[in-house]
């Protein structure tokens, strides 16, 4: 058993530093909001979290922010980090925790497809009250400016109900469920590896 743990615990650090080297690799979307970057950072956290449980899940998000942190810092005062924090566990515990219940496809289907509407919401509220606030402070900019920078990539961004419809939605949605999909693909390939390693 103690064999087992730190060859989990190596693990979960493996699969929590490939997702904070992933979060590196960011490319906008297009007609998205400009302050928000598409990356594959959750997939691991989604295959580790399935393989392993829901706990190791926490650790290998927290362990890519530490990652992160160590690689590039922050450029948020923690804030960004904070907010993917938040959006990660929202994504992951849900899809995890439904797909444990009764692990098969069709459970982690429904487990992916409740994290990643979950995580829309959740979004919301955090670029609402966490995210644009901050950029508002610390660049002296104001809520009108923000909109005006999400209406020039998507001229139906008009005010805050707009953006959160259009833009933060959208965005979680597609960059969520684009990791549902690949998660699908590779972890019944993935996980007799996984498990393996762990129980060898």
């Amino acid at each position: 058993m103690k064999r087992r743990n730190v060859k989990e615990i190596a693990l979960i650090g493996v699969l929590g530093g490939l997702a904070g080297v992933l979060m590196l690799f960011r490319t906008p979307l297009p007609f998205m909001p400009p302050f928000m970057d598409f990356d594959l950072s959750s997939l691991p956290e989604m295959i580790g979290g399935f393989a392993l449980g829901p706990i190791p899940a926490v650790f290998i998000i927290l362990v890519k922010i530490l990652v992160k942190l160590v690689l590039v810092g922050t450029n948020s005062m923690f804030t960004g980090e904070l907010s993917n924090i938040i959006l990660s566990m929202s994504y992951v515990l849900p899809s995890v925790f439904i797909y444990h219940r009764n692990k098969n496809k069709k459970t982690a289907q429904i487990g992916m497809l409740s994290g990643t509407i979950i995580v829309s919401l959740v979004a919301v509220l955090t670029n609402l009250l966490i995210i644009i606030p901050f950029y508002v402070s610390l660049y002296g900019m104001t809520m009108d400016q923000i909109i005006a920078m999400c209406s020039s990539v998507n001229p139906y961004v008009t005010n805050t109900f707009m953006m959160a419809l259009l833009g933060i939605i959208p965005f979680n949605a597609i960059k969520f469920g684009t990791v549902s999909i690949v998660t699908l693909l590779l972890y019944k390939k993935i996980s007799p590896l996984l498990k393996q390693y762990v129980n060898a």
